[in-house]
């Protein structure tokens, strides 16, 4: 059996500082090397906008330490839609062994590869962390995630416990539609929605 092109050696690379897993290796695909992933978002832009993925060791991969910090890098030479998935060639990965063998790894593209989005569209990995608060400017808490409903998404808030310490933590579900969503300000780190403290 010919030796892994995904052993691990001294010249792995560091995760890039603004990492983001955008899918999940499922499986291979066909008999060349091809692979087939599961993208974290209905419009996979940013799988495809990047040539270089980041995955994390898959639970059983010959030739590597599964435990290593450092990830793997796949040098993707083509990829395309697949029903579902998405289908992609990663360099120097020619057979189905080799292929299936990433089955499991998470993959992470960075940030600063990800398309520019239109001026009324958000990555939801930016929308992460935002203050949020109502119009009559009452804070609601932070976004902590978003949860796709199908029709639309839906901001996950919490607020954190009051500081005497006699509350539980709250949290808030709101559509993120422009009915209830005023304004998202990313380099203020905050969002306005029309949203009652006691909704």
């Amino acid at each position: 059996m010919p030796m892994s092109p995904l052993a691990a050696d001294a010249e792995a690379p560091e995760w890039p500082a603004d990492a983001v897993q955008v899918g999940r290796i499922i499986g291979a695909l066909g008999l060349k090397g091809w692979i087939k992933v599961q993208p974290f978002a209905r419009d996979p832009k940013a799988l495809f906008s990047s040539r270089r993925w980041y995955v994390s060791a898959p639970p059983v991969l010959p030739g590597l330490d599964a435990r290593s910090a450092r990830p793997l890098l796949l040098r993707i030479t083509h990829s395309r839609d697949h029903g579902d998935a998405v289908a992609a060639k990663p360099d120097g990965i020619d057979d189905r062994d080799s292929a299936h063998a990433l089955r499991g790894a998470a993959v992470y593209v960075p940030r600063s590869s990800f398309p520019t989005a239109a001026s009324d569209e958000y990555y939801w990995v930016d929308l992460i962390g935002l203050d949020v608060f109502n119009r009559e400017g009452q804070a609601l808490g932070r976004v902590t995630d978003l949860l796709d409903t199908g029709a639309h998404s839906v901001l996950r808030i919490e607020q954190a416990p009051a500081a005497d310490g006699g509350s539980e933590p709250v949290e808030r579900l709101v559509p993120f539609v422009a009915a209830y969503v005023d304004e998202v300000d990313l380099p203020g780190r905050r969002i306005v929605v029309d949203w009652g403290l006691d909704y």
